[in-house]
């Protein structure tokens, strides 16, 4: 195929996964669907008629979501995994063999000694917890102490959260960039990520200014593809921290979801799409999903977050001209509803498309997230990825 789209808007419902999947009991998540499941909870006046008119109640079994204005379906998961990196990692066409290392019973001693030999302190935690839990049980020992908080979770994460007055930003971003310098080899986990908070007296709020410190890619991304041959991409939200940076020409940082959509309409209107244009790809992530309503299991906010994108949406829908296509995704579920813990699920992710001859394009159950990066490769007609299926030619905009 050769070169039909020159604008592709790639935007990451964080955590809106769309069903469990086959292997998804291994993980300790059968029988989660965050959609789903939202649905159920909030009842028979719940709509969200954007995203049903790109197809999404389809693919939660629902009738309604006649006049499909978009194509539709569900992509697996191919790494063997339920995180943020792995997921988006897929979605620009990389593949895991295995999994992130993971520390349910916390980080060995001698990561943790070495950890504190190079920061010059003490550290408090290094065990599996929620960050809000963790704050609140451990914030005042920790701002009488200056000792900075350790803790992980189910996902391949080295999580540090530190006072942003008593510790300081700074400083909390530069114990970090320790640890992500430290956990290489078998400890090379997939995000090292700074939670500053504020508050005092055993009340904590973590703030907007978390930062995350990824690995970088071992294998080239579809975003790597785009930069190489002369096009840009503009990584909205947490996408460059994910990315480390690499393929990535701009980067837009935000620290909500409002925040992300308003870049997202900003970065839309600043590019060119023109038959001469360089070839764009915005690619947001939206946050607020998962790290605020989904681990923290509160179904109304989630319902009421999806409600402002359904509503948001036109917006971007308006702007989508010749040239250019929307595809909204998601990239591992966090179903507000599980109770068997509070992390990730492994779960479908949607993928809605719209721009061209989409209607009512039924794309049925993909292999793997990486069927997008494949399928944005052949539309900017670039060469054959490695990892995918492309369901370019299933668009209708040849």
């Amino acid at each position: 195929m050769g070169k039909t789209v020159n604008r592709c808007v790639l935007i990451v419902i964080d955590s809106l996964g769309v069903g469990a999947m086959p292997d998804a009991a291994q993980y300790g998540d059968e029988g989660s669907d965050t959609l789903g499941h939202i649905m159920e909870k909030m009842g028979k006046g719940y709509a969200l008629p954007n995203l049903s008119k790109l197809g999404l109640y389809r693919l939660a079994g629902k009738k309604r979501g006649n006049g499909i204005v978009g194509a539709y379906g569900r992509m697996a998961c191919k790494s063997p995994a339920k995180d943020t990196t792995a997921g988006h990692w897929e979605l620009a066409g990389l593949v895991l063999e295995k999994p992130f290392p993971t520390y349910p019973k916390g980080f060995p001693p001698g990561i943790i000694v070495e950890y504190e030999k190079r920061i010059g302190t003490r550290i408090l935690g290094n065990y599996p917890s929620s960050g809000t839990e963790i704050i609140n049980k451990l914030g005042d020992e920790h701002c009488r102490t200056g000792y900075p908080i350790v803790y992980t979770s189910a996902d391949s994460v080295f999580q540090v959260a530190a006072h942003e007055s008593a510790f300081g930003l700074e400083r909390l971003y530069s114990v970090c960039k320790t640890a992500r310098e430290m956990l290489v080899g078998k400890h090379a986990v997939g995000r090292v990520i700074a939670r500053p908070f504020v508050g005092a007296n055993g009340d904590y709020t973590r703030t907007s200014n978390r930062r995350d410190y990824a690995l970088s890619p071992f294998e080239p991304t579809v975003l790597d593809m785009i930069k190489e041959a002369g096009g840009r991409v503009v990584a909205v939200g947490k996408i460059e921290d994910i990315f480390n940076g690499r393929g990535i020409s701009k980067a837009v940082h935000t620290g909500s979801n409002g925040e992300g959509m308003k870049a997202i309409i900003r970065e839309i209107e600043s590019t060119d799409i023109s038959k001469k244009a360089e070839r764009t790809l915005i690619f947001a992530n939206l946050v607020d999903f998962d790290m605020l309503w989904g681990h923290r299991r509160d179904v109304r906010s989630y319902a009421l977050g999806l409600k402002e994108f359904d509503e948001f949406l036109p917006s971007v829908l308006s702007r989508i001209k010749d040239g250019d296509i929307l595809i909204v995704t998601a990239d591992h579920g966090c179903d507000p509803t599980f109770t068997k813990h509070t992390d990730h699920t492994r779960e479908f992710a949607p993928v809605l498309v719209y721009g061209g001859k989409t209607a009512g394009r039924d794309l049925g159950t993909r292999e793997s997230f990486a069927d997008v990066a494949q399928t944005i490769s052949a539309l900017f007609g670039l060469k054959k990825m490695k990892h995918g299926k492309s369901f370019a030619d299933e668009l209708g905009l040849n």
